[in-house]
């Protein structure tokens, strides 16, 4: 589990194409220093794991839904990315629970200089706009933010805005993300699950049918 607070930048060193999976080598010397072989780390918020490190760079392993589903296909040697380590038990939840599984892409659609912070807002894909609400939280490229606006309900396009402080903007990539950049999106777990129960209730069942009083299934 990760917590979207930015660790360090890194830089991509190497892509190395395997068919429907890829070889990504990053420069970290901050997290590169402990991150364990086998170890989580949130690259750009899509979670992955380590496969090599030797303590100043390490290696990861990404498969095809990885590529297919994030922004992680298009990486190229030079780019900077947002990197976390994932959360030490008792650690400090100091944004929300994030998972890095990124559920979508969406696009910087605008970006208006407010001052010393940013208003950002990013075109969304359809599906993902019922799970986005104002005041909750959502993790855009492994960034915790709170969402300040949402587009209406009936509205074609779907959006939806934040807001960026100085430190935000100093510290991970969303400082000089481009108008019409892509980015990832995990939005809050918690709908996720609320509108999965919802959707087994509306066919008249809770899901839970198959389970004992012990939780085994019957």
């Amino acid at each position: 589990m990760f917590t979207g607070i930015i660790a360090e930048r890194g830089t991509v060193e190497a892509v190395e194409s395997t068919g429907h999976s890829a070889v990504i080598t990053l420069t970290a010397p901050t997290l590169a220093a402990d991150l364990p072989l086998g170890g989580s780390i949130a690259v750009d918020g899509c979670c992955l794991t380590a496969i090599r490190n030797d303590g100043h760079t390490f290696t990861v392993d990404v498969m095809g839904e990885s590529l297919v589903r994030t922004t992680i296909g298009g990486l190229a040697p030079g780019d900077s990315v947002n990197l976390e380590r994932c959360v030490p038990a008792g650690g400090r939840l100091d944004g929300h629970v994030v998972q890095g599984h990124v559920d979508g892409v969406g696009t910087l659609a605008e970006r208006e200089p407010l001052g010393n912070w940013h208003r950002l807002r990013f075109a969304v894909p359809s599906g993902l706009a019922p799970y986005i609400a104002e005041k909750g939280s959502i993790a855009v490229d492994g960034v915790s933010l709170t969402v300040t606006a949402v587009s209406p309900a009936a509205e074609a396009g779907q959006w939806f805005e934040v807001g960026l402080i100085p430190a935000t903007l100093a510290e991970t990539g969303l400082g000089a993300k481009s108008v019409g950049a892509p980015v990832n999106l995990e939005v809050d777990v918690l709908a996720k699950y609320t509108a999965r129960l919802l959707s087994f209730q509306a066919q008249g069942t809770s899901g839970l049918e198959g389970l004992t009083a012990e939780g085994a299934t019957a």
